[in-house]
């Protein structure tokens, strides 16, 4: 990768940072990176990266190749008014906003201006997230290519169709906070058969750890791994009993539902007016 190749972020939040975190490499240094924010409130651990920091978005759009917009979706808008002037045709516009469509930030910016939708997760800020990214009307495969190249240490990076990107939201994007809760429960429940908090909350974060990357690694449909664990009239079997009269199955498909809807309703919010296009 070119020495001089330039990236920007617009937004300094969880997302901003994870990704900044994974992408600074040799072939980036972090002299090639800016990151823009309204207040300091955020920026302090981007320059303990050695990362240059500004409150000017339009200096980072003038002075980078790949911009990662990484603003809440109502903010969109305003940070694209205020920088399409300086978007030519050598940037891609990178948008990790989560709802806001591929057409919206098309109509936004510059008549063939290259944008490409990412969805990131919070396990970004430990390299070990879930991205998923689709391409706008402009953006080639040699431009997914490169963002794919720049994001592979963040964690799993794939390429697919827009479609996919709300439902990655709900499934990944949101699911982290669901497992989460389930985490958080699982510590409560030996808690509640007399283990110390503490120690409860440390191995279920281990469980959680090993059970995902057992998941990952062998390539098994996780009913398969489920039923390994089982043994007739065994504990885990009871377990398993319990949380199905609970409803955890169907409640974590409607999670899941419910989490995309929303984010197909953030979409249909910030359509651009087809006066504005």
């Amino acid at each position: 990768m070119n020495l001089q190749f330039r990236i920007g972020f617009i937004g300094a939040g969880n997302m901003a940072f994870g990704i900044a975190k994974g992408i600074l490499s040799d072939s980036v240094p972090s002299t090639n990176v800016k990151v823009s924010a309204p207040s300091l409130r955020n920026l302090g651990r981007f320059q303990e990266l050695n990362i240059s920091t500004t409150h000017s978005n339009t200096e980072v759009a003038s002075c980078s190749d790949v911009i990662f917009v990484a603003v809440k979706p109502v903010l969109v808008p305003t940070v694209l008014g205020e920088i399409s002037q300086h978007v030519t045709d050598r940037h891609i516009i990178v948008s990790v906003a989560a709802g806001v469509t591929l057409a919206t930030l098309e109509g936004l910016l510059p008549h063939g201006s290259c944008v490409i939708r990412l969805m990131p997760n919070l396990p970004c800020v430990v390299l070990e997230g879930a991205l998923l990214l689709a391409r706008g009307t402009h953006a080639k495969q040699e431009h997914s290519a490169l963002l794919c190249s720049l994001l592979q240490r963040c964690g799993l990076v794939e390429e697919g169709p827009e479609a996919w990107i709300d439902i990655h939201t709900g499934l990944s994007g949101s699911g982290v906070a669901f497992v989460y809760l389930f985490a958080e429960a699982l510590a409560e429940g030996a808690v509640k058969m007399g283990m110390p908090s503490g120690l409860a909350q440390k191995i279920a974060a281990q469980t959680v750890l090993g059970a995902g990357q057992l998941l990952r690694d062998s390539n098994v449909h996780p009913a398969q791994l489920r039923s390994e664990v089982c043994t007739p009239g065994g504990t885990t079997i009871y377990g398993l009993h319990a949380l199905e009269q609970g409803g955890v199955r169907a409640s974590t498909i409607s999670a899941v539902e419910t989490a995309t809807a929303r984010a197909r309703e953030f979409g249909r919010n910030s359509a651009v007016p087809e006066s504005r296009k």
